[in-house]
């Protein structure tokens, strides 16, 4: 069963801030970039030692997943950091999530933990493992968010004034796949790295009591069939209390939303699409492990309580 997470301290100027690169390396100018907004929120951005690494022989890791995973668990388990985000996605974070000390990590503070895409993998895993609610949101070096005022301007009232999103809204209202309104704690992430989590020691049974959001970027609609399906295989879908989607960026087979409406439609559960987080510009950011209301006629998410306290 989906249950509320405890919910991290909301941030205030001059809160110290890590930034991690848990999966792909990281273009020096993108976190440079990056830096300079967060200094411009009054915040103090400290940059982990091994976020500009990569790996000497896989290239698309941002160094050695040891070294990864070091990184994190040191941001992580610092008592001056007030929250982790992360610099990029791509690939890596299943590599190295088994090499973080989560005992050690559940006696640190919780904290404000943000990424998404690949970061998905850590989302359950802090979900699991330490019971704390993460913010599914626009990373650091990642060009969406260094050239969307909106994406920015969400994340930060998040982190700082999270009162003041606590209804977040579809751009245009969504796409209504299948009317109604539920109620649910809010879980889920990137389509394909919830289906390659599955079985694993890190990863929820089942959806089961929770607002599902789910997105994903470049796959071709029989690949984002084969994700779906093994979910409903796996009975990870059993319980689910409604589905939200986010963007399908570069998913441009106009069969997509039949697909979508096929295999998600037969679940008995409201299910509203183009609700405006994920990939792609403008993104908006999205707690998980929060209680709310999915009203799909309004195209809204409504939350219990704000994102931090």
């Amino acid at each position: 069963m989906t249950e509320s997470l405890i919910r991290p301290a909301r941030l205030g100027p001059g809160a110290r801030v890590a930034v991690v690169a848990p999966s792909g390396p990281v273009p020096e100018d993108r976190l440079q970039a990056g830096l300079d907004i967060l200094r411009g929120w009054d915040l103090e951005p400290v940059v982990a030692p091994h976020v500009l690494d990569t790996h000497d022989r896989f290239d698309y890791l941002a160094g050695t997943d040891a070294d990864r995973a070091a990184d994190l668990q040191r941001a992580w388990c610092d008592p001056e950091v007030d929250a982790v985000l992360c610099a990029r996605g791509g690939y890596g974070a299943q590599r190295m999530v088994d090499l973080l000390d989560w005992t050690a990590m559940r006696g640190a503070r919780p904290k404000a933990f943000v990424g998404y895409s690949d970061i998905t993998a850590l989302h359950e895993a802090f979900a699991v493992r330490l019971g704390v609610s993460t913010l599914h949101g626009p990373m650091v070096a990642a060009a969406d968010f260094l050239k969307s005022a909106r994406a920015q301007g969400h994340l930060r009232a998040t982190l700082f004034e999270p009162e003041t999103v606590r209804v977040v809204a579809a751009p245009g209202g969504g796409r209504v796949v299948v009317p109604g309104t539920a109620r649910g704690v809010t879980l889920g992430g990137c389509l394909s790295l919830l289906a390659a989590d599955l079985g694993t020691p890190f990863a929820r049974r089942s959806a089961r009591g929770g607002l599902l959001c789910l997105e994903d970027v470049g796959e071709e609609t029989y690949r984002l069939d084969r994700y779906l399906t093994q979910l409903l295989r796996g009975g990870w879908f059993e319980g689910v209390s409604g589905v939200l989607l986010g963007s399908w960026a570069e998913c441009d087979d106009p069969g997509l939303e039949d697909l979508l409406a096929d295999r998600l439609g037969g679940l008995g559960v409201p299910v509203v699409d183009a609700f405006g987080f994920g990939h792609g510009d403008d993104a908006l950011t999205v707690p998980f492990g929060v209680a709310g209301v999915l009203d799909t006629g309004a195209g809204t998410l409504t939350l219990d309580e704000p994102a931090l306290t």
